[in-house]
C-alpha cells in the first residue's frame, strides 16, 4: 500500500515537472515572438518620428549654437574694450594722438548690400536706417578711417556717399602743418586734397583728417595721409593725393 502510494507521488512530481517545462518552454518561445513584434512595430514608428526627432535635433544644436554665439560676442566685446583701454593708457605714455572712434567699444556696425558697378566709387547702401537711429550727414568709418557719410536714408536701409565720390567736398587740416584744403574724389578712386597754398612743405606721410565741419561731422576725423604732391597751379594753389586709410577697393561691413 506504501509503494503504491510512493509510486503515486512520484508520477505526480514528475508530470507537474513535465507541466511546468512545457509552460516555461511556451513562455519563452512567446516572449521571442513578442520581441519581434516589438521591433517590428518600433521600426515602423520610426517613420512617423522622424521629423519631430530632426526637428528635436536640429532645436539643440541651435540652442547649443546660439549659447556659443552669444558667448563668443561677449568674450569679443570684453577683448575690444580691454584693447581700447589698453591703447589709451599707450598713447599717454607715447604721447599718441587717439580718436574716440578708434577705441569707443559702442561702435555699431553695418553690411554693404549694395555697391552698383556704376556708381563703385561714389556710393553704398547699408542695412541699416532710421529704425537704427541712422541719419543724413553720419560719418561711416571702415578700419577707424573716414570712408564717407551718409547721403539719404530709409526705414531699413541708408545710402553712404564715399571719399572717392566727386561729389564728396569737405574741409580737411593736415596734422603737420595744420593746412586748410578740400578733400573730394575724382571718381575713378582717387581721393585728392585740393587748395592748398603752394610751397608750404607739405611732405608724404603727414596725417590728414576732418576740419571743423558740424556736429555730425566734427573734427579730427582721420582721412589718411599725403601720398605726394600732383600738381601746383598758377592761382598759388596745389592739389594732393591722398592715401586713404580706409580701403576703398574691398569691404563687406562699415562701422558708425
Amino acid at each position: 500500500m506504501e509503494n503504491t502510494r510512493s509510486n503515486t507521488r512520484e508520477w505526480v512530481h514528475g508530470l507537474t515537472a513535465l507541466i511546468l517545462a512545457l509552460f516555461l518552454l511556451g513562455v519563452s518561445s512567446g516572449l521571442g515572438i513578442v520581441k519581434n513584434i516589438v521591433d517590428i512595430w518600433g521600426a515602423l514608428l520610426i517613420i512617423p518620428e522622424y521629423p519631430a526627432v530632426v526637428m528635436r535635433d536640429a532645436f539643440l544644436s541651435w540652442r547649443s549654437w546660439s549659447r556659443d554665439k552669444n558667448s563668443l560676442n561677449a568674450e569679443v566685446i570684453k577683448l575690444r574694450e580691454e584693447n581700447a583701454q589698453l591703447r589709451l593708457d599707450l598713447a599717454k605714455l607715447t604721447g599718441e594722438k587717439i580718436y574716440s572712434q578708434d577705441v569707443s567699444p559702442d561702435i555699431k556696425t553695418a553690411r554693404v548690400t549694395l555697391r552698383a558697378p556704376m556708381s563703385w566709387w561714389n556710393e553704398i547702401r547699408i542695412d541699416k536706417g532710421e529704425i537704427d537711429k541712422i541719419t543724413q550727414g553720419l560719418p561711416i568709418f571702415y578700419n577707424g578711417y573716414l570712408l564717407g557719410r551718409v547721403s539719404s536714408v530709409s526705414t531699413m536701409s541708408a545710402w553712404v556717399e564715399l571719399i572717392s565720390s566727386t561729389s564728396f567736398m569737405i574741409p580737411a587740416v593736415i596734422e603737420e602743418t595744420r593746412e586748410l584744403g578740400v578733400i573730394v574724389g575724382n571718381g575713378d578712386g582717387a581721393v585728392l586734397m585740393r587748395y592748398i597754398p603752394a610751397g608750404r612743405g607739405i611732405k608724404s606721410g603727414m596725417k590728414v583728417s576732418t576740419a571743423m565741419i558740424g556736429e555730425q561731422l566734427p573734427p579730427g576725423l582721420p582721412i589718411g595721409k599725403i601720398a605726394g604732391e600732383i600738381s601746383s597751379g598758377s592761382d598759388g594753389y596745389a592739389t594732393y593725393k591722398i592715401d586713404p586709410g580706409a580701403d576703398l577697393s574691398r569691404f563687406y561691413t562699415v562701422s558708425y
